[in-house]
């Protein structure tokens, strides 16, 4: 074989992980997520080779796919996380199994002991071969599409079938399960691969969705929800998630202009309509606001947009919602009675809209999203803690108008999604497919590092304690994140139902004071970490973390006693004429969450 004839052959191949980093950049993905290890460094080494990808080293497998998921949820991109096998492997399940739920798409790239080990006591098997369990029915049920790829060749018709069953409706995970000898080998490719390094592909289309075409809508379904709309006198439009994942906050403003119509959102779609709009009637379900329960019974039609209407998004509303003619416009069918319209959101509004007549509605008055005033604590407070109410003040009064909010699960939670309006330009994110602590720090990171806004990141202590140590993976990448911690020094929410629910009897929810501002300083030198003495001291540390370009940490302390605007505890202690009062489930139905 002469030299020219082996280079030619040479350049018709390429290692399988080159090829798949350089397809994924020509998807244009720019970032991969992951923690690295013996089955997947191939992958990592083709990423730093071929320079188009910057690969980011989480410090937990959870936090890389929420760093993943939150990037997806910023860009409209394929999000991708990569990890080893064995524990790290597993470690994904959770972060997937939020996408999964919450509709996120995330292509998982997850290595495995070589083919010629499996079934002969491989170290990390799971290959379901000689007693090992089967990785790929742990991914299964949290994936779109979950494939071994045990032929290299075969990378090519499975990777672009992952990718478009992560982007495809209902969007979600993807999972590719990677030998390392199947990492390493060659495989014949298109000319184009031999060079691995090349420039990214453009940004996808508005909202990140496939550009192929949409199935038609059901005509008659169209018109049935058009002469609905059109015969209805008062409207109230429920938004949620998907009118962000579609990009359809135009569609659904101008919906909202022609009808006249008072504009809630659930608890995960706080930025898909302006807070500040006249029209905008606050949050549904569990979190929420009255308002959106008087508005609702007092509309003559109720329109879900973009939303199922799961149980955190319409608990206290269900009675309400039954004596009320409902339409719905999404992808999946309501949890609730209502005429539906599926099929692609941006052109259901579209349809939907054009009938109405184009002058503007005048919205009919109403109180908006007053905050629920709570009971006073049941015990006494600790000195030097800080309301809720106050702190998430002090973020609003620092937030830009264009940062990404990220929230995590908990008493901090509740009260920001109650209290806190969303940025104008920016994403308010509430992970509540499982509601997992700990997830924003990977999801805070993962959006700041694809968009290079401010992304703030609102925690309860409990979450930091099982994934802040993100903060580190911050800091090396210089993310312009800043962390806030509402540090009651518990599991509070838990607390709160043990005093509620169980008669208060157990303590193992309450912890020893933690002085996390002084730790995260004394760990990470180079980061500005502050524990906020009270609201003011807050405020001003937040505008000086928005000077910055980096990460910054603040922390505050609050009281674990302190209820929160969660309806489920409402339920059982209600402030009527300034005294509180004890109602029985018989007297009011008591939601159950959590």
């Amino acid at each position: 074989m002469t030299t020219r004839v082996a280079e030619l052959r040479q350049a018709e191949t390429a290692r399988l992980v080159d090829h798949l980093t350089g397809e994924l950049a020509r998807a244009g993905v720019t970032h991969m997520f992951g923690v690295g290890g013996a089955n997947i460094e191939d992958l990592y080494d083709a990423v730093h080779r071929g320079g188009a990808i910057r690969g980011v080293v989480a410090k937990h497998e959870f936090s890389a796919v929420t760093m993943a998921d939150g990037y997806a949820r910023t860009t409209g991109r394929l999000g991708v996380v990569a990890a080893t096998s064995g524990g790290g492997a597993m470690n994904l399940v959770p972060g997937l199994a939020e996408a999964y739920a919450s509709r996120v798409p995330v292509l998982a790239l997850v290595g495995q002991p070589p083919t010629g080990q499996e079934g002969h006591g491989a170290f990390q098997d799971s290959s379901g071969k000689a007693g090992s369990f089967d990785a790929r029915e742990v991914f299964a049920p949290v994936s779109r599409f979950c494939a071994r790829v045990d032929d290299p060749d075969s990378l090519t018709e499975l990777l672009p079938r992952a990718v478009a069953a992560a982007q495809a409706d209902p969007r979600g995970p993807a999972v590719l399960l990677l030998p390392k000898d199947v990492q390493q080998a060659r495989i014949r490719v298109p000319a184009r691969d031999a060079a691995p390094t090349h420039d990214p592909a453009p940004p996808p289309t508005p909202g990140g969705r496939a550009t192929a075409s949409s199935p038609r809508l059901d005509t008659a379904a169209v018109g049935a929800v058009s002469d609905a709309l059109r015969g209805a006198g008062r409207v109230l439009v429920i938004a949620g998630e998907d009118v962000a994942a579609a990009d359809a906050r135009a569609e659904l403003a101008e919906l909202a202009r022609r009808l006249g119509a008072w504009v809630a959102v659930t608890p995960d779609a706080k930025d898909v309509f302006d807070n500040r709009d006249p029209r905008f009637a606050g949050v549904a379900g569990v979190m929420g606001h009255a308002n959106v329960e008087d508005c609702l019974r007092r509309a003559d039609l109720c329109v879900l947009v973009g939303t199922r209407l799961p149980l955190l998004a319409r608990g206290g509303l269900d009675r309400a919602l039954a004596a009320t003619d409902v339409v719905c416009l999404g992808l999946e069918p309501p949890f609730v009675a209502a005429t539906a319209l599926g099929g692609n959101l941006r052109d259901a509004l579209r349809a939907v809209t054009a009938p109405l007549p184009s002058h503007p509605r005048p919205c009919p008055p109403h109180s908006g999203p007053l905050p629920t005033p709570m009971p006073a604590p049941r015990v006494q407070s600790p000195a030097r803690t800080v309301p809720h109410g106050q702190a998430v003040a002090a973020v609003e009064a620092a937030l830009p108008q264009d940062a990404h909010v990220f929230v995590d699960a908990g008493n901090t939670g509740a009260s920001a999604v109650h209290l806190l309006p969303a940025p104008r330009h920016g994403r308010f994110v509430v992970a509540v497919g499982m509601g997992g602590m700990g997830y924003t720090f990977g999801a805070g990171i993962g959006a700041a590092l694809a968009t290079g806004r401010r992304t703030y990141v609102l925690a309860g202590d409990g979450a930091f304690f099982m994934h802040g140590m993100e903060v580190h993976t911050a800091v090396e990448y210089a993310a312009p994140v800043t962390f806030v911690i509402f540090n009651n020094n518990a599991h509070a929410m838990c607390a709160l139902r043990e005093e509620f629910l169980q008669g208060g009897v157990r303590s193992d929810d309450l912890f020893a004071r933690t002085d996390i501002a002084a730790g995260v300083a004394a760990a990470f030198p180079s980061l500005a970490a502050t524990g906020a003495t009270d609201a003011a001291h807050l405020r001003t540390a937040l505008l000086r973390s928005n000077a910055g370009g980096g990460p910054a940490f603040v922390a505050v302390d609050c009281d674990p006693w302190e209820i929160p605007p969660f309806l489920p505890f409402q339920s059982f202690t209600e402030i009527t004429d300034g005294t509180e009062h004890k109602e029985s489930s018989d007297e009011r139905a008591v939601v159950h969450v959590g």
